[in-house]
């Protein structure tokens, strides 16, 4: 048996993922161990947690995999700084140390972290391998997907040169096709507006996405005119006059603001009209880039499906978009597209690229549902749960989801832990935060008393596959919550009055007979769930439908603003208590709120996490 343990880590979204034999064994980031959100560090408890999956000893491993080739990317950071010089000295002084000291000597700092790890210190180490940044992208895209062959488009901030690639994926492996370059990158464009309108670079883009159909594109074509020289075949160049991310310390710069009429947007101040119009416009040139990139791809490869990694693969409106307008038949996105998903990106390429191993496809794919993290057994739960101090009750299966779905029916919010934690971004059932999508208050309520962040947030419909064109207009698969699909008109509420609001004050008008999940636009970001992917979240939906005649429920992620997905019984228990969540579930132990110990109110644990 060949095992493979791949590792990302030291810009953001650290991560360890192990396989063998080309199977998936476990993936996780380190942020759900160290509660650091986008952790950067060295995965050394992710790593800690594959070898155990796996019941395996570093000196078990034959192969460990970078997902990043340094020596490229110091490249790029030289002949970038000396193209702009002397323009940005000051961050070309601040980034120097770091390079001269720590990342041009990775891999003696790499084999330093193996040896801290279980056998490392007493085996010889596993030879290290290291792929480029957009091949662990493309891998991680392609090999799991349920596609023989497919067209693979990869688009982030930027890798070691590469911003945008295409390759072709085929039984004999990946081939690249052609790709642009830095500066010239559609994920730092989005970052770029991302800091203008005041949210965290690397963690607001989902904000900038959610806050789009809010607005209207009066910005667009500006955009397109000044900042971004778009072709008819996707390609593109930015004007760098408006753009500091290439050398300096901020991603845009006084030229930006002059054009777009103000300064950026202080973090935590209010939104207005312009910072949603904004948005909208961004977003809406994205698409257009998306969907032009992806009739080129198809045209050139002749491909009938296509696969999409890198973390511009997480706009789940541009990917809906893709799949209503353009070109290919299939898409399958990799769920842990941006970089936590390149550590499994960068094991894959060593089994097939490096030892050339041939490729098996899996029925639906081989991510598994994503849940690829740890699980707990009901001793450990029992135990856990009783150390931490709380009050629970145990029940049977039938019990759990009859009574669960009652609750949810009732209007209460319900904390939903079970088996293996999810991989990449999006909660999928294991560890979630549950409401009905029929009650019309709850979305402001989740986002304001459970999750504390801004009531704009929209939240996602997790919905039983077989019934998911009952309520929305989307007939294929979509498990990983990365398409967003327009609401059936027939559940739709017009009103005259609501198509006359502008901006937020439309969030409180009900827009459908599912108004927690639908958005402004009449769109939702939709969950698809079976009983083959999840059987106990399929279980739960297939309860409340038979108590409510709802297939849906709202899905969103089982943390607090700030704070990275939970992963342990106790910090689920911890996000309950400090919430007004009304019920924990944890395998089969539920716990009420009402029942448990009061705990002394300190609202300083907010500042435990930082803003996102």
């Amino acid at each position: 048996m060949t095992r493979i343990l791949g590792i990302s880590a030291f810009y953001h979204d650290s991560a360890a993922a192990l396989i063998e034999d080309g199977r998936i064994v476990a993936a996780a980031q380190e942020e759900r161990f160290s509660r650091k959100k986008h952790d950067a560090r060295f995965p050394r408890q992710a790593t800690r947690y594959c070898l155990e999956a796996a019941g395996i000893g570093l000196g078990d491993v034959d192969h460990v995999v970078f997902y990043d080739k340094p020596l490229l990317k110091f490249e790029r950071l030289l002949e970038t700084y000396l193209a702009y010089s002397p323009r940005g000295i000051a961050s070309f002084l601040q980034a120097m140390p770091v390079w001269l000291k720590e990342k041009l000597y990775l891999k003696r700092l790499l084999r330093k972290e193996l040896e801290l790890m279980p056998g490392g210190g007493s085996a010889k180490l596993p030879p290290l391998l290291f792929t480029e940044h957009h091949q662990a992208h493309a891998a991680a895209a392609f090999y799991p997907s349920p596609f023989e062959e497919a067209a693979v488009i990869c688009l982030d901030g930027v890798g070691e040169w590469a911003t945008t690639s295409v390759w072709t994926g085929t039984r004999d492996g990946l081939k690249p096709a052609w790709e642009l370059r830095f500066p010239h990158s559609l994920g730092l464009l989005y970052s770029a507006f991302t800091y203008y309108c005041g949210f965290k670079v690397n963690s607001g883009e989902y904000k900038l996405m959610g806050l789009a159909p809010y607005g209207e594109p009066r910005y667009a074509a500006l955009i397109q005119e000044h900042l971004l020289d778009l072709k008819d075949d996707g390609t593109f160049r930015l004007d760098m006059k408006y753009f500091d991310f290439a050398t300096g310390l901020t991603m845009t710069n006084a030229h930006f603001d002059a054009l777009l009429g103000g300064s950026p947007r202080r973090a935590e101040s209010p939104l207005d009209q312009r910072h949603m119009d904004l948005a909208r416009s961004i977003q809406q040139v994205t698409e257009e880039v998306v969907l032009r990139i992806a009739r080129t791809v198809a045209r050139e490869t002749g491909m009938r499906d296509l696969c999409m990694g890198g973390g511009v693969a997480l706009n789940c409106v541009a990917n809906g978009r893709l799949l209503r307008e353009g070109p290919f038949e299939r898409i399958w996105v990799q769920p842990a597209a941006g970089d936590a998903g390149s550590a499994l990106g960068a094991a894959l390429c060593a089994w097939h690229d490096h030892l050339r191993a041939p490729r098996t496809v899996q029925p639906g794919d081989a991510m598994q549902g994503s849940c690829l993290g740890p699980a707990y057994s009901a001793t450990e739960i029992r135990t856990r749960l009783t150390s931490a101090g709380a009050v629970f009750t145990e029940v049977d299966d039938a019990t759990l989801y009859a009574d669960t779905a009652r609750a949810l029916g009732t209007g209460e919010v319900v904390a939903w832990f079970q088996g293996r934690m999810e991989f990449g971004p999006r909660a999928l059932g294991n560890r979630s935060i549950l409401g009905d999508p029929r009650n019309p208050g709850m979305q402001r309520t989740m986002n304001l008393k459970i999750k504390y962040r801004e009531s704009f947030r929209p939240f996602a419909p997790a919905v039983m596959r077989d019934r998911v064109n009952e309520y929305f207009e989307l007939d294929t698969d979509s498990p990983y919550m990365l398409l967003v699909a327009p609401v059936q008109p027939a559940l739709r509420l017009a009103d005259a009055a609501h198509e006359a609001k502008f901006g937020i004050d439309k969030l409180m008008q009900r827009r459908s007979t599912l108004p927690a999940i639908t958005h402004v636009d009449y769109s939702a970001r939709v969950q698809t769930v079976t009983r083959e992917d999840n059987a106990r979240f399929h279980a739960l939906l297939d309860a409340f439908h038979e108590e409510t005649g709802c297939a849906v429920l709202i899905n969103t992620s089982f943390n607090v603003r700030g704070e990275p997905i939970v992963c342990t019984p106790e910090d689920a228990y911890r996000c309950f208590m400090r919430t007004e969540i009304d019920q924990l579930v944890v395998g089969n132990c539920v716990m009420r709120k009402a029942a448990q110990p009061p705990v002394a109110k300190d609202e300083r644990w907010q500042q435990e996490f930082e803003l996102d």
